[in-house]
């Protein structure tokens, strides 16, 4: 009996944002289960940029829509139009384009997957956090509407809703070693820690992976116990 992820073995899986938030440890994980992996370093923003990076890796057989930016901490009363703007164009306008390069050709071969890196900050309500929740809840909604109408053609599209996941992004060292942090992480995370960047990516690979075929526009906290 073969592993999950073995099915990986030669599939071209493209990586957005490669550079940084989980791009380099996915990149690593998926290659080291035989995936050919395309890590595009390419900002998102561009609206050119997603058809670029399809066309470059050629027959996308997995996409990796890995999205982030600093989360903002402005009030809500205060937040202005450049903004929501900014957030909004690198987390949520890059999904329909990414979707519209990959997903004709996984609906003519009756194969894919699309796994987006999305944020736990969606499913429950903090302060300061408006104008990042609001994003990261549109990519669910995306999600859940979008593999909803491709499950019946065998290509699956889901969510990983992340928090508390170690990475330069959101959770770099300095990060870690405040006081506050660290008293922060006790009350609200069940799990009393971070999870390490390769337990998302293989949780990414799992997903992603041809032994796992159903699921279809969920989105799966991943936050060691803080969305309940």
């Amino acid at each position: 009996m073969g592993r999950i992820g073995d099915s990986l073995a030669g599939k071209r899986v493209l990586v957005t944002q490669a550079g940084d938030f989980m791009g380099p440890v996915l990149a690593e994980v998926f290659r080291e289960h035989g995936a050919t992996v395309f890590a595009d370093e390419s900002s998102m923003e561009d609206p050119g940029a997603p058809q670029r990076a399809a066309e470059a890796a050629g027959p996308v057989d997995v996409l990796i829509a890995n999205l982030g930016v600093p989360a903002p901490s402005t009030r809500a009363h205060e937040v202005g139009d450049a903004e929501w703007r900014h957030v909004f164009a690198n987390i949520v306008d890059p999904l329909p384009r990414l979707f519209r390069a990959v997903l004709p050709g996984m609906l003519e071969r009756r194969a894919g997957k699309i796994v987006v890196m999305g944020s736990a900050t969606a499913f429950r309500g903090q302060k300061r956090t408006s104008t990042y929740a609001a994003a990261r809840g549109a990519q669910v909604s995306y999600v859940r509407a979008v593999g909803a109408e491709v499950a019946a053609s065998n290509v699956q599209v889901n969510l990983i809703a992340q928090n508390f996941v170690e990475n330069p992004m959101y959770y770099g060292p300095e990060v870690q070693a405040l006081p506050a942090f660290q008293r922060r992480l006790e009350r609200e995370v069940p799990a009393g820690r971070l999870a390490t960047p390769r337990e998302d990516a293989l949780f990414a690979v799992f997903l992603a992976s041809s032994e796992v075929n159903f699921f279809a526009g969920q989105s799966f906290p991943f936050a060691g116990g803080w969305v309940s």
